[in-house]
């Protein structure tokens, strides 16, 4: 195996005064967009523990309860509907069966 000479790291040249003045603006513009990323309500959840199991609870909440409440409604139609068929006689029984117990327990 031949070995390479190895490169020396040679020094860069120093940045022009204008590319320095540009990146310090690009910089500052960053430091900016993160300060501004930071105080977004998103972000601010995120940073706590505690706020964020309260945020993600009531968020589960809200979905569980709104999945309860449309399947609800749902099959409530469906059964009044299916209540409603004369042509099937034994989905129609079944449906008005159905029907009739919602009622029961709404009183």
């Amino acid at each position: 195996m031949s070995k390479r000479p190895r490169k020396s790291a040679a020094p860069e040249p120093a940045a022009a005064p204008a590319e320095t003045a540009a990146l310090a603006a690009e910089i500052a513009a960053l430091r900016a967009e993160v300060t501004r990323l930071n105080a977004n309500r998103l972000f601010r959840i995120q940073n706590s523990y505690l706020r964020l199991l309260g945020f993600q609870l009531a968020s589960g909440l809200a979905l569980g309860l709104g999945t309860v409440l449309g399947a609800t409604i749902l099959v409530s139609i469906m059964a009044y509907f299916l209540s409603q068929i004369e042509l099937m006689p034994i989905i129609g029984d079944w449906a008005a069966e159905i029907l009739r117990l919602i009622e029961e327990r709404r009183r």
